[in-house]
């Protein structure tokens, strides 16, 4: 039998979040059935609860920074029991042939697209995917993570699952490590992880901000020092200095400064998607000193895990403010307003049976 699942939805792009019940399928025999313990709050719940990128399908149940406790299997698992911990992320099935699907980079699926955990099409139960605002989840086993935190650092490892391996994913592919000078560009949900991260790879690490008042918080992160991004002066200091940036910022903005900033056959990473395009960088700036301007997704399940295992063997958490599940709007409110260090995570157990 199904089983009656309680969570939260958008049901209208306008209306605030509601209490809303729905089926999850018995676990198929590749399952790993989830009891929910908290869930991560991403930019990407907001736009999408919100109706701000066009496509969304109600009813509406965000969430893809899930963490949790394994409450059944399928006969063919066997990579997880019953009782682990586990996680869920932003993708729950891809096509699994294609190119980009058989070298490990699902995010990439070159023929259906990964199917998202929420807003998706749900090819086994029909309609569309439903996702972390619940108590439980069932996933296929190829989508589920492993969680070897201890369990009491539960609520900061859920944004681990987005946020962390967003900026993960780039500093790996471009082999950020001891002797790198990386900036990281924005100081929030998706920074604060990125400066965590690359100062745990061994690099030395800068934060770009217009506010200065970040400084201390930054430095705290892992960062060698804030630089005012509006500061020319300040800029001109690191010119011509920098093998890795990663912008995060997800508002149109110039990135010809942040290009001025790279060594010779440095790249600067984006993986903020703006409402508008940003203005187009200035050629000569990239051609005379070979540099790259460059994109990056998600990771697919195995640097996924791979992150895990590294945040865990490096003690990185994300730094969460826990809420209630009732408090969800009010954090959407704070999110645009750019009020929250540096994560929202529900406690699922808030949601009413």
């Amino acid at each position: 039998m199904p089983t009656q699942t309680h969570g939260y939805a958008a049901h209208a792009a306008t209306t605030p979040l509601a209490p809303f019940s729905f089926e999850r399928r018995d676990p198929l025999p590749g399952d790993v059935a989830i009891d929910i313990l908290f869930c991560g709050v991403c930019h990407s719940d907001l736009h999408t609860a919100r109706g701000e990128w066009g496509g969304t399908i109600y009813p509406c149940v965000p969430g893809h920074e899930i963490v949790g406790r394994v409450s059944a299997v399928g006969s063919d698992v066997t990579t997880f029991k019953v009782g682990d911990l586990a996680g869920v992320g932003c993708m729950v099935d891809s096509c699994g042939h294609c190119p980009s699907c058989t070298d490990g980079e699902e995010q990439f699926c070159e023929t259906t697209g990964f199917v998202g955990t929420y807003n998706g099409p749900d090819k086994e139960s029909g309609g569309h995917t439903f996702g972390g605002y619940s108590d439980h989840i069932v996933v296929d086993q190829g989508f589920v993570l492993k969680i070897s935190h201890e369990e009491g650092a539960l609520p900061a490892v859920a944004p681990l699952l987005c946020a962390g391996i967003t900026t993960y994913s780039p500093l790996r592919h471009w082999k950020v490590g001891p002797g790198s000078k990386v900036g990281i560009v924005g100081l929030g949900g998706l920074g604060h992880m990125g400066v965590k991260i690359a100062a745990a790879m061994g690099a030395e690490v800068y934060v770009f901000s217009t506010s200065p008042g970040k400084r201390d918080d930054a430095k705290r992160l892992g960062a060698k020092d804030l630089i005012v991004s509006k500061d020319a002066d300040a800029l001109a200091t690191h010119a011509n200095s920098f093998d890795f940036i990663l912008d995060t910022v997800a508002a149109s903005h110039d990135l010809d400064p942040f290009v001025a900033l790279l060594k010779r056959d440095g790249t600067l990473t984006l993986v903020g998607v703006p409402e508008h395009p940003h203005p187009s960088p200035t050629v000569g700036a990239l051609i005379f000193k070979r540099r790259a301007i460059a994109g990056s997704l998600i990771g697919g399940i195995a640097e996924t895990q791979e992150m895990l295992d590294f945040c865990s063997e490096h003690d990185l958490v994300a730094d969460v403010e826990m809420i209630r599940i009732d408090e969800i709007d009010t954090a959407y409110d704070r999110m645009v307003k750019s009020d929250v260090k540096y994560r929202f995570v529900i406690d699922m157990a808030t949601v009413a049976g």
